[in-house]
């Protein structure tokens, strides 16, 4: 099954994105991963300031924590679009470096007359040049906010599991209510 699961093309995809720009992928993911994490976290410590607030404790650290979670979360946003642009910028051009010496590659002409491999490669070209989709320095960005949903409705769920146990499933039927709906 895992191998089954490893030969789907979104594992494929993301397992392209390293080979591409090792250090990029990582930070790309660390922001996704924040970015996700960040509406929870803010959800947190607006409660522990107004608990603070309530019992009439000092304000410094919990305003300190709110302010840079607030600033974080106006911040990632930007970065993570200049992030995904340049990491789907690299994937780009790995994989048509990739494409290239595939073509390349072999000797003569034949592999290149292949009706099926020429249907891929006019596919490639299209894509590449965004005639059949947005190019990939633009879909990363895409790509990046279907995680961080996905991630920030995780993390809503976990929290949301401190107060009640019921709580989470109500969110998770409501999310994929929606996406089924949708």
């Amino acid at each position: 099954m895992l191998q089954h699961l490893g030969q789907r093309k979104e594992w494929m995809f993301f397992a392209a994105l390293p080979k591409a720009d090792r250090p990029l992928a990582f930070t790309w993911w660390a922001v996704v991963v924040l970015h996700g994490v960040l509406p929870a976290l803010f959800a947190i410590a607006m409660g522990v300031l107004v608990a603070a607030v309530q019992r009439g404790d000092s304000l410094t650290g919990p305003l300190m924590i709110v302010g840079v979670v607030f600033v974080l979360l106006q911040v990632l946003t930007p970065i993570q679009t200049a992030v995904s642009h340049n990491l789907g910028d690299r994937t780009a051009a790995y994989l048509y470096d990739r494409l290239t010496v595939s073509c390349v590659g072999p000797q003569g002409m034949a592999h290149l007359e292949d009706a099926a491999l020429t249907a891929d490669l006019t596919v490639a070209r299209d894509f590449d040049l965004g005639m059949t989709g947005p190019p990939l320095s633009y879909s990363m960005d895409f790509i990046a906010g279907g995680l961080v949903g996905m991630i920030g409705g995780l993390a809503a769920a976990i929290v949301l599991f401190g107060f009640a146990w019921w709580a989470p499933l109500v969110l998770a039927g409501a999310w994929l209510a929606t996406h089924w709906l949708l």
